[in-house]
């Protein structure tokens, strides 16, 4: 059954001359794939990639040889059809192999010499965060920026890709990145609201993910922070290097996956798990997100989650618990314990800093208390509401006292609560460029009394019984191709936010005279400019007003240029 078609469109080219030869290789492969489509895949895709070639080479010899290719084809037997496929196989994988082997200089070369550029990226796909402006902020539930990560892997690692021109690791790795750098005049408080020119290499972050197996998948985010970190004067940098993520994924089905214990974003609010700087338009993250909510909001972690059903997914997880210690890492002592009295230590959770610097750390054994949090979170895009999504989140922990805690009267602070709530809504009008968005967060404190802002003889920095907080911004695409014939996006935005952080109930030793310092307002707005979904071009303006006697005096006109791929 083999040998016939074989022979047949191999003899079939005798009858034909020059380009005509060449052209009718066609029918020869579709005849030799017709044939063997009862046959096993991989020897039906062998012989006729095979035949394919040895087809082609037979019509390019024709012209040059026409008798000879008639007697060499018409003297084959069916051993020697055999031979011959196997072998032309063997040469196309040795041609395979040399070209995708890399040059000295350590680049791919392809078969002509030439270095090989790197892959065009990948089209986004519509409703994932990452399919530009129109569609940054409805990422549809179980498809996030993560999701899409786990899937290049797995598909990287199934086709037998190496990402990176050049650089061949293992099929599976991919390694995303995103940065943003910033500049322009700002207000200083601390200079009585003098205006100062400021630069900062904000961060940079890399993304590696490998798909260990198609449903075991590490991850991870390395940050650096603010130009990097060095101690040396001529360097004049004070930055950091931070592990943001770090664990596995045990992906089951769609329903129910695992993550095991690492280092987790706490599932709170958008912009917390989506903080590249293509997810939102102004310079600065959203004001929510600076101290309320202590972005990037990681723990030691581990949790499940999933989809429930169309649109709607979860995400359940434990964490260590935020502590009420804010003070430099080497004042706790070596039994895990905060300075012992009468030594002073500063507020992790304070009226002025909210919850900025109450995070756990995330290394050395360095934790100050035993307590554990939960926290979940639903995600929801109604498939009969296009360009509608939105998310509820809580967190829960019954303490945040750390063990030894202390007044500076050198009162015992017992146990403490905190829990908080956020919500939040963003929707994308179809068919036009208008797009809102609004959160509310808030956070209860069980017994503001034994928090250490209500104890350290400072009554400016005071805590009430709860902080909460609630923004709400419009913004409006412009796509610029009419303008410029290209692809450019410009969004002009306004966002208004308003946060207390010191509301009344300043239960403790301290006096009850909090300044109005942690009572914010914030008028945001600006534009973003986006030449393609993976840059960002930003400038806004931002007006501070707080209830002290002289305000704020914390304006700021910013530009950035920001990035995610």
């Amino acid at each position: 059954m083999l040998r016939l078609p074989l022979r047949m469109a191999l003899v079939s080219m005798n009858h034909r001359e020059g380009l005509q030869g060449v052209v009718s290789q066609t029918g020869v492969v579709m005849l030799c794939a017709l044939s063997l489509q009862r046959r096993r895949r991989s020897l039906r895709v062998i012989l006729c990639a095979s035949a394919s070639i040895m087809c082609l080479s037979a019509g390019l010899a024709f012209a040059e040889d026409e008798s000879g290719v008639r007697q060499s084809v018409s003297r084959l037997s069916n051993k020697e059809l055999v031979d011959l496929v196997l072998r032309m196989d063997k040469r196309l994988r040795a041609v395979e192999e040399r070209d995708a082997a890399p040059a000295p200089g350590g680049r791919a070369v392809a078969a002509n010499g030439k270095k090989r550029s790197a892959p065009a990226p990948e089209a986004p796909v519509e409703g994932s965060p990452a399919a530009g402006v129109g569609t940054a902020s409805l990422a549809a539930p179980g498809y996030s920026i993560l999701e899409r990560r786990h899937a290049k892997a797995v598909e990287t690692a199934a086709a037998g890709q190496q990402p990176l021109p050049g650089y061949e690791p293992h099929p599976g790795l991919i390694i995303g990145a995103y940065g943003e750098v910033k500049f322009g005049r700002l207000q200083n408080p601390d200079a009585g609201g003098a205006w100062q020119n400021k630069f900062d290499a904000a961060r940079i972050v890399l993304l590696p993910t490998f798909a260990i197996t198609d449903n075991i998948i590490f991850n991870a985010e390395i940050e650096f922070e603010h130009g990097g970190i060095a101690f040396e004067a001529d360097d004049k940098l004070h930055g950091s290097v931070d592990v943001e993520q770090l664990f596995v994924d045990f992906k089951f089905n769609p329903y129910l996956n695992f993550r095991a214990p690492g280092i987790d974003l706490i599932p709170i609010g958008y912009i917390n798990q989506h903080h590249e700087p293509t997810q939102f338009y102004s310079v600065n993250r959203p004001e929510l997100y600076q101290k309320l909510i202590p972005s990037t909001w990681r723990a030691p972690a581990t949790g499940v989650y999933g989809t429930l059903l169309d649109g709607l997914s979860y995400q359940f997880q434990v964490s260590q618990a935020l502590e009420d210690f804010g003070d430099d890492f080497e004042l706790r002592t070596g039994a895990g314990t905060v300075p012992l009295f009468p030594d002073p230590y500063e507020a992790g959770i304070n009226g002025l800093e909210a919850l900025g610097v109450s995070r756990p750390p995330v290394g050395d054994f360095s934790q100050l208390h035993n307590t554990y949090a939960i926290s979940g979170r639903f995600d929801v895009a109604p498939p009969f509401i296009p360009g509608l999504a939105g998310s509820v989140s809580a967190y829960f922990t019954p303490n945040v006292t750390p063990r030894g805690a202390h007044g500076d009267l050198g009162n015992l602070l017992e146990r403490t609560s905190l829990t908080m709530f956020d919500a939040e809504l963003r929707y994308r009008m179809p068919d036009t460029g208008l797009e809102v968005r609004g959160e509310y967060v808030r956070v209860d404190f069980g017994n503001p009394f034994d928090l250490r802002a209500n104890n350290d003889t400072d009554p400016t920095n005071n805590v009430g019984k709860y902080m909460d907080g609630y923004s709400g911004e419009a913004a409006y695409h412009f796509p610029l191709g009419e303008f410029i014939g290209s692809s450019w996006e410009a969004v002009p935005f306004y966002r208004y936010t308003r946060k207390t952080l010191q509301h009344g109930g300043f239960a403790g030793t301290d006096l009850d005279l909090p300044t109005g310092a942690g009572w914010l307002q914030f008028h945001t707005a600006g534009i973003a400019v986006f030449p393609s979904p993976q840059v960002v071009l930003k400038a806004s303006y931002q007006r501070v007003i707080n209830k002290e006697l002289l305000g704020a005096r914390s304006d700021s006109v910013l530009g950035g240029v920001g990035f995610f791929f």
